[in-house]
């Protein structure tokens, strides 16, 4: 099984935002996808940039790291981050590492506050 089949990445544009929407497992071995879709210029090109966790079935300290990493690289480029919210055992890691006090939660993509 390769990395595009643990984790995969759907780009898509809204008039003020970019979601990437995560399906599958975000760890060590498939963080770097998403690094790269992050520090991609698809990625900077709106105002805002959405992690969709709807999908995503398995997060570990890699994926915590990535994430905060990517909201720390949105906010170099003077864009806003926010996350979807993920699958139970995606939110009780979440809530335990205490990362929801850290990241703008939005109930749909394409919320605009939250």
């Amino acid at each position: 099984m390769g990395v595009q089949d643990h984790l995969q990445i759907d780009v898509s544009q809204e008039e003020d935002r970019i979601v990437l929407a995560l399906d599958g497992e975000l760890d060590m071995a498939s963080a770097p996808l998403l690094q790269s879709a992050v520090e991609g210029t698809e990625s900077a090109a709106k105002p805002l940039l959405v992690l969709d966790l709807h999908r995503l079935e398995f997060i570990d300290s890699t994926g915590l790291r990535i994430i905060l990493s990517a909201r720390k690289r949105c906010g170099e480029r003077g864009q806003e981050f926010a996350v979807t919210r993920g699958s139970q055992q995606v939110e009780r890691l979440l809530s335990v590492t205490g990362m929801t006090s850290h990241l703008r939660t939005v109930t749909a993509p394409g919320e605009l506050h939250a």
